[in-house]
């Protein structure tokens, strides 16, 4: 199934539940009501509808009739808008600004004045007698300019009935509606012959994106047009259907919804078909957690807990949860910026069993001894592991959608996050279980290294690149013994970089230098100086003899095991460590 048509089918579904606005209406950012007496004078003081959201003042989100859509021109919308439109007034330099409020009048002058009913009428009069001077002689706030405005009539104000919602005003906006209509065509989506939307709706929430929202389908350019059609008729979708899966875009794009999450710069959402919403929504929490990390607590959390935890332990959903496996339908999209559209990174259509089964052998392919301290991190604490300084906007371009779409189908993950995961380590030398994880994962998968990258320490693994990490981590181990921690600069800190590309350059100078170390330990500790030998000793031993120890170079998935062989390494030291005061010193890696 399309992308649109998942979220038509989707809007449908949330309309009955009560979770979605009818067609021609869509949920926006409210701030400021404006109160009207039946005669069109203000009702004292606009109320501020804004709530607060830690110490900010956020605006609410409210079913209204749907925003024109806007370039470069000026459009108003219908009984609610910014105060531009409304009042005429703003705070900033306002070139057209008594143009916009004047095209606002005049919308609402010939859309309602044979109205009878009372709170349209008090609209209207209000328009009527406005000034934009009356604003600061009212005293309204400064806070309310540039903001989002409603109209009620006082007498119905406390009882949270606005204008926009009486049922005349629902009923002339469907008047208007349908009057506005266009070419009908042939839908591309539900196959019906209906008015074609020749703009379709703006879709926010998307990070990055225009904060007044991007296109998903969009043609203004003379390139982008086919057979002479313009704009919409490129690719015919009806009114309704454009409505529809924008609706269910926002509204999965709001924030603190529970059906989306951040995976690098595409902002993801995802929901389930099911039999029934309590299915759906177990199906939805479970994704969340997998891949976010954490469990919604409106999404029946104890029972997500439970399934999640067998499904890390490797058990088939089919014995966990047979409601959810097969017969769950599930639909992944991610979405990113691109100028004053919006890109599709990845989208998949499938059952919730088959995603379930790819997980956990994304799992398997990532665990790594010893794990991280948060075992069940979500997908975006590996990919901070990718980024320069560890900052979300800086991990490469379309990695978090490419590894995502490979993780949802059981596809190779991309080599960049081979590439990119050796780049950092070469960059800040910190060999951590998130990036051992990784580079383990990329080997076993892409490479069919299985037997070469194990999950710990593997004494008889005879690969070259797995050896020389080994060693280094050896030597490293050599320095802090006889020199402590305090030192300026360690091994890993001069040549973790050199060692894991060219290690010929590098290993002859670390072997030269333990040998200083190994000295100074022996009169101090002698024991721990024969051990030491003994495992350098015996790495040497098993690379291939009559082999050069230490190649010119290194190709990219032997110095991911270099750095596997390390990270193993070095946590090998750890778990003695309180059998030696130096290792005592150290730091868990």
């Amino acid at each position: 199934m399309s992308v649109l048509a998942s979220l038509t089918h989707a809007y449908e579904r949330m309309v009955v539940r009560g979770d979605a606005p009818p067609f021609g209406y869509s949920r926006e950012k409210i701030s400021f009501l404006i109160s009207l007496n039946d005669d069109g004078t203000p009702a004292g003081v606009p109320a501020d509808l804004r709530e607060a959201t830690g110490k900010k003042l956020t605006p609410r989100l409210m079913a209204v009739p749907r925003p024109a859509k806007r370039t470069s021109g000026i459009a108003p919308n219908f009984l609610w808008d910014k105060t531009s439109y409304v009042l005429g007034v703003t705070a900033g330099e306002g070139k057209r600004l008594a143009n916009e409020h004047a095209a606002f009048v005049e919308r609402h002058e010939q859309a309602i004045s044979q109205s009878d009913d009372a709170g349209l009428q008090a609209v209207l009069l209000f328009l009527r007698c406005w000034t934009p001077e009356a604003f600061d002689a009212r005293g309204w706030p400064e806070a309310m300019k540039d903001q989002n405005v409603i109209f009620a009539l006082e007498s119905e104000r406390l009882r949270n009935v606005y204008i926009h919602d009486r049922p005349a005003a629902r009923m002339l906006w469907a008047q208007l509606l349908s009057s506005d209509e266009g070419s009908k065509g042939i839908c591309l989506v539900t196959g019906n012959h209906a008015p074609i939307e020749r703009l379709h709706p703006a879709i926010k929430g998307v990070w990055g994106a225009r904060s007044s929202g991007a296109s998903l389908v969009s043609f203004n350019l003379d390139a982008f047009t086919s057979y002479g059609q313009e704009q919409g008729a490129n690719a015919p979708v009806s009114e309704a259907a454009a409505f529809a899966y924008t609706a269910v875009l926002n509204k999965f794009l709001e924030s603190g919804s529970r059906n989306r999450m951040q995976i690098g710069d595409a902002s993801t959402v995802f929901w389930a078909d099911a039999s029934n919403a309590e299915t759906a929504i177990v199906a939805e929490g479970a994704f969340a957690a997998m891949f976010g990390g954490e469990i919604d607590e409106s999404m029946q959390a104890s029972r997500v807990s439970a399934i999640l935890e067998k499904i890390r332990n490797g058990q088939p959903l089919q014995e966990i949860a047979p409601e959810l496996a097969p017969g769950v339908r599930f639909y992944v999209l991610g979405l990113a910026p691109n100028a004053a559209r919006l890109s599709v990174r990845f989208w998949l259509d499938g059952d919730f069993g088959t995603i379930a089964a790819n997980y956990q052998e994304f799992l398997d392919d990532m665990r790594i001894a010893p794990p991280p301290k948060d075992q069940h991190a979500g997908l975006w604490r590996y990919l901070n592991e990718i980024a320069v300084l560890g900052k979300r906007e800086n991990i490469p371009p379309n990695l978090a959608g490419e590894w995502m779409r490979s993780i949802l189908t059981g596809a190779n993950y991309p080599l960049t996050l081979l590439s990119s995961t050796l780049m950092r380590l070469r960059s800040d030398k910190n060999v951590n279980a998130f990036r051992a994880a990784i580079l383990k994962a990329v080997l076993v998968r892409n490479f069919k290294m299985k037997k070469e990258a194990l999950v710990a320490l593997d004494p008889e693994n005879r690969n070259k690149g797995y050896l020389l990490g080994r060693l280094f981590a050896v030597y490293e181990q050599v320095q802090s013994a006889a020199l402590g921690r305090n030192v300026n600069a360690t091994v890993k800190d001069k040549f973790y970089g050199a060692a894991s590309a060219q290690p010929r350059k590098v290993f002859a100078l670390l072997d030269s230098g333990s040998a200083h170390h190994l000295s100074k330990i022996g009169k101090q500790k002698p024991g721990y100086k024969i051990t030491l030998e003994k495992l350098v000793a015996g790495i040497m031993e098993i690379m291939s003899p009559g082999d050069d120890p230490f190649p010119a170079s290194l190709s990219a998935e032997q110095q991911a095991l270099f750095a596997l062989g390390y990270y193993h390494q070095r946590s090998e030291f750890f778990k003695s460590r309180n059998n030696d005061p130096a290792i005592a010193e150290e730091t868990n890696p």
